[in-house]
């Protein structure tokens, strides 16, 4: 029970009927985009060098404010 080149062809257009060829194109994208990801992800380039700490960011005065409430509390 091999599939050959014909019933490839009958599923590629019930495919492209059912999700339609913008949809299809998007979803080979964002496969593609995720595949790069976990490869960066699996070699550890995303990774800081070992003496280097993540930015942060400054607190803003909406922030200190509820710190400063929720410790008094």
């Amino acid at each position: 029970m091999d599939i050959g080149p014909t019933e490839l062809l009958i599923i590629l257009v019930i495919v492209v009927i059912l999700f339609g060829s913008g949809r299809i194109a998007k979803l080979g994208g964002e496969l593609g985009h995720g595949l790069r990801e976990f490869r960066k992800g699996l070699s550890g380039e995303d990774e800081a060098p070992s003496g280097m700490l993540p930015a942060t960011t400054k607190p803003t005065a909406d922030s200190a404010a509820k710190t400063d409430a929720a410790t008094k509390s």
